[in-house]
């Protein structure tokens, strides 16, 4: 039977010859002499054709068997089987029924027929199928009904894709176009593994909300994003010459990229600390005027910057300093009153040694200051 039939089996009717009632699209169930045949008790059937059937013993010898049919589920259907069962009610009066059935689907129709006859067992019959190529269509089935699953593999896959024959047709190297997908691919696993798509999202609701709450820290951020591009520019343009220097001398090659990103960072420092410093004045003055607290690590963020700033510019100038890139710091002579100290210049060492120290002091300084600072004082004197 295909889930579409119900088989009935009727027991202690009159001793009438065995017949059948089916409908047009039923499929009869009969033994090979011709005589109908009852389905077995097998609770699995394999898909491969085979007759389940409840044996004759199981019913008894008087019982008749009958299948009702529909094509779909719903409420016409179900009261066509309702007629159905009705009119073989009318027919042979049983004393009793074994429901067969065949899928979850007509576990539904057992009430329809409890309702009309006494029901003495329910068996279903359960089809055998691959269980591999099932469950492999239901993971399937399931994948593609999840919208993130589908944007995490389905989106790179088709990328890939499309890209490799297009790289393939302009290069007409297939190194060059595996490469390229190398990279793109990695690009994409990196992207979801490290979380970047959270961080994109979240910073995104972040700036959306400040927009709507008019945060201070939406002006400062964005000239701080500027002064982080004047820093890049000014340093790009300092390595840019100092890499055609290098490479007109000749120089080698861990040379020729250490010294252009030293010099990099050397010229763009001064920007990105001013950017970091412009930041974080737009938070702390949030804070101060949304919150009534400021909370110490905010007081102590701008020292920490400068601080940092200050290490780091000591360390890039030193190895520009000791490769002849730079000059050493010179200090100008100084006259106060009867005072007077002549100029020098302080040595890479000096130099390094005087930053270093100057980012600890100022290090210390912003603890000190975050930790004695009286916000309620902060927070009278701007009112």
């Amino acid at each position: 039977m295909d889930g579409s039939e119900r088989a009935i089996d009727g027991a202690g009717s009159d001793g009438q010859n065995d017949r059948e009632e089916r409908s047009p699209s039923a499929t009869p169930i009969a033994s090979e002499e011709g005589s109908p045949d009852y389905p077995t008790s097998t609770r699995e059937r394999a898909g491969n054709g085979g007759d389940a059937r409840i044996e004759r013993r199981d019913i008894g010898g008087s019982g008749r068997p009958a299948t009702g049919t529909g094509d779909r589920t719903g409420v016409e259907p179900d009261r066509a089987i309702a007629r159905q069962i009705d009119a073989l009610i009318a027919r042979y009066e049983p004393e009793g029924a074994i429901v067969v059935i065949d899928s979850a689907a007509d576990e539904r129709l057992v009430p329809i027929i409890e309702s009309r006859v006494r029901v003495d067992a329910v068996d279903r019959v359960v089809v055998r199928q691959s269980r591999d190529i099932e469950s492999a269509y239901y993971l399937l089935k399931q994948f593609l009904a999840n919208e993130d699953l589908r944007q995490t593999v389905l989106v790179p896959i088709g990328l890939v894709l499309l890209v490799f024959p297009l790289l393939l047709a302009l290069t007409d190297r297939l190194a060059t176009a595996l490469a390229a997908i190398a990279g793109l691919t990695g690009s994409v696993l990196l992207y979801k593994g490290l979380g970047i798509d959270d961080l994109v999202r979240r910073l995104a609701n972040e700036v959306r909300e400040a927009l709507y709450s008019g945060q201070v820290s939406v002006v400062t951020y964005v000239v701080a994003v500027g002064l982080a591009l004047v820093g890049v520019f000014a340093g790009a343009i300092a390595a840019s010459s100092l890499t055609g220097a290098t490479g007109a001398a000749g120089a080698g090659s861990r040379e020729a990229v250490f010294l252009p990103a030293m010099n990099f960072a050397f010229q763009g420092l001064p920007w990105f600390v001013m950017a970091a410093l412009v930041a974080s004045a737009g938070r702390l003055l949030d804070e101060v005027i949304r919150a009534d607290r400021v909370r110490r690590s905010s007081l102590n963020l701008p020292f920490s910057i400068v601080a940092v700033g200050l290490v780091l510019r000591g360390f890039t100038a030193y190895f520009l300093e000791r490769s002849g890139t730079i000059g050493s710091l010179s200090v100008p002579s100084l006259e106060a009153g009867a005072v007077s100290v002549e100029g020098f210049a302080l040595a890479p060492g000096t130099r390094l040694a005087v930053l270093v120290i100057g980012g600890v002091l100022v290090s210390v300084l912003g603890v000190q200051l975050a930790a004695r600072a009286d916000t309620d004082d902060l927070d009278g004197l701007l009112d």
